[in-house]
């Protein structure tokens, strides 16, 4: 951790709703003029597109277990740890970018002058000077294990976990949608991806600050013929936080309505409030951070 140069992780599964977090981050940075550097979960996966599928293919023709992204086999975890090091000591790190789409390679192709397709990663550049806060969204921002201990490097670690069922739909949903792949084939995706879910995923939502854990109120027992995805006026979102001390809780539920306590560091909010409850429990947050900064 470091005073001086402040890591912030947004941090959960494929699906989980991490962008949603990403966008009251930036919303809140903007209005306080916060200046940060922003780093993609999915620029420390260590293979490109057609090497994972290749990897995926030889696992499966071999009757071995196939490598998911949610493991260590398929992502730098020691990367993620260096460069929020360097960071919080240095104030400086590298960063470079997975291209997702023919929209991004397109940009980042006249950025870089490179001619890299969907699937493959930019050069490693330096991120640009002066920024006060390191903005880290992914899957692996709280990750501990015998060899890496990522979570020890971050100042404010956020974690976004629906229940598991919901969490599912959206991701069926997101993938059939905007990447074309069949409903069959992200069945697959998650039941070859569970074994890293399990050891690698829910072990970090011990290690987060705050948890935003979204609870449909609607029947998702089988997520796999869903036909829509709960809205968050048919849920409910609990969150836990790590050290109660660190939320005003009485301050929270005079601002939002039908909020209430369920534990002594747990407060429930209707799902309509989710935004305006991050809002008002991460900005006093970075408050702090950036305050420390300061002083530091």
């Amino acid at each position: 951790m470091s005073k001086k140069h402040p890591v912030i992780a947004v941090t959960g599964s494929s699906g989980a709703g991490t962008t949603t977090v990403k966008r009251a981050f930036e919303q809140i940075f903007r209005r306080e003029g916060i200046e940060s550097a922003v780093l993609e979960g999915d620029s420390f996966h260590s293979l490109t597109r057609a090497e994972f599928k290749a990897a995926v293919e030889q696992a499966d023709n071999n009757y071995q277990r196939a490598p998911s992204h949610f493991g260590p086999e398929c992502n730098h975890f020691d990367k993620i740890e260096e460069t929020f090091r360097n960071y919080g000591e240095t104030g400086s790190c590298q960063r470079r970018y997975y291209l997702h789409s023919d929209a991004e390679a397109a940009e980042l192709n006249a950025h870089f002058g490179t001619q890299l397709k969907p699937g493959e990663f930019t050069p490693w550049e330096e991120i640009p000077a002066g920024s006060d806060i390191l903005f880290y969204e992914g899957l692996h921002g709280g990750v501990r294990t015998s060899e890496v201990d990522i979570a020890s490097h971050v100042d404010l670690l956020v974690g976004v976990a629906p229940i598991v069922n919901l969490e599912w739909i959206q991701k069926i949903h997101r993938d059939t949608a905007e990447r074309g792949y069949s409903a069959e084939a992200v069945t697959q995706l998650i039941l070859r991806r569970m074994r890293d879910y399990v050891e690698y995923i829910c072990p970090q939502f011990s290690n987060t600050d705050v948890n935003f854990q979204r609870v449909s109120m609607v029947d998702t027992s089988n997520p796999f013929i869903a036909r829509d995805i709960p809205t968050l006026d048919e849920s409910m979102v609990v969150i836990r936080f790590q050290d109660h001390e660190r939320a005003n809780f009485q301050y929270l539920m005079t601002m939002i309505k039908d909020s209430f306590m369920s534990r002594r560091n747990t407060i429930v909010v209707p799902g309509g409030k989710m935004g305006f409850a991050m809002e008002l429990i991460l900005t006093p947050l970075i408050h702090e951070l950036v305050l420390n900064k300061r002083k530091s």
